[in-house]
């Protein structure tokens, strides 16, 4: 840090097994990733290349070679998993990992109907090839999954071998643990709390007013994700106490101050 204040909370180090900040990389162009990088890279743990944008981004190789430059895994969003396996392409998909030389992938039913067990194999099989984020949560705004139903695809799925879940939220922050109004649906979280530990989760939290409702409630070191490239410093900001949102919440936090 650039100078010494007292009574900051302190965040976890990289690399780091929770207090994850995941990135999604809409289209970023490779000039745009190194100026987004040299201000950003030491509070990103992870960048997804949304959806299916790999499948039409230009220099692909090049672009993820960019990343491992600095040290930052990428993959693949969970859409371009589901278009795979609607079409019967699972090993084509595996083949494709290889090729780009991924070291993570994300299992997704959010856009098909996918019996669970038969996604469980899905993580189980890819766990052995990659390190596996698997995603609980639907697309579908209609779509309503009761808490104790997310307890249990999370918890399957973890035991199939997923690294993380990931609660689907999609970039607008509109659907799966939220209102379409862009409201946490807080009794669903405070409910998946209560079985799952926090460190599992990487919550999707794409607006502002999510992202400080998580920060509140499960301190700075919650794992966020589809965090917009220029939020990045925003949100660690939040996640510190130097923005307005949790300024006073962190101030008073007895942990932090020693009393």
């Amino acid at each position: 840090m650039n100078y010494k204040l007292n009574n900051i909370p302190e965040r976890t180090k990289k690399p780091r097994q929770f207090g994850f900040t995941m990135v999604m990389d809409k289209g970023l162009s490779l000039r745009e990733i190194d100026d987004f990088l040299e201000l950003c890279g030491d509070h990103v743990d992870i960048v997804k290349l949304g959806w299916g944008t790999s499948y039409v981004t230009p220099n692909l190789k090049e672009k993820l070679d960019k990343y491992r430059e600095h040290n930052i895994p990428t993959y693949f969003g969970g859409t371009l998993f589901e278009a795979f396996v609607v079409r019967n392409q699972f090993d084509d998909y595996r083949e494709i990992l290889d090729k780009y030389e991924m070291t993570f992938a994300e299992v997704s039913d959010g856009s098909i109907e996918l019996e669970h067990q038969m996604k469980c194999d899905y993580i189980n099989k890819l766990s052995t090839q990659v390190t596996v984020l698997s995603e609980v949560g639907s697309k579908d705004v209609e779509k309503i999954i009761p808490p104790y139903k997310w307890i249990k695809l999370m918890q399957e799925e973890l035991d199939a071998g997923a690294w993380k879940v990931i609660g689907e939220a999609r970039e607008a922050g509109n659907v799966g643990l939220f209102r379409s109004s862009g409201e946490v649906r807080s009794g669903l979280v405070q409910e998946i709390l209560t079985k799952i530990p926090f460190e599992k989760i990487i919550w999707e939290a794409p607006q502002k007013s999510q992202q400080v409702w998580f920060i509140k409630l499960l301190g700075a070191n919650v794992n966020l994700g589809n965090i917009a490239p220029n939020e990045v410093i925003p949100l660690e900001t939040i996640r510190l106490g130097l923005r307005g949102d949790t300024f006073d919440h962190f101030i008073n936090d007895s942990s932090i101050n020693g009393l």
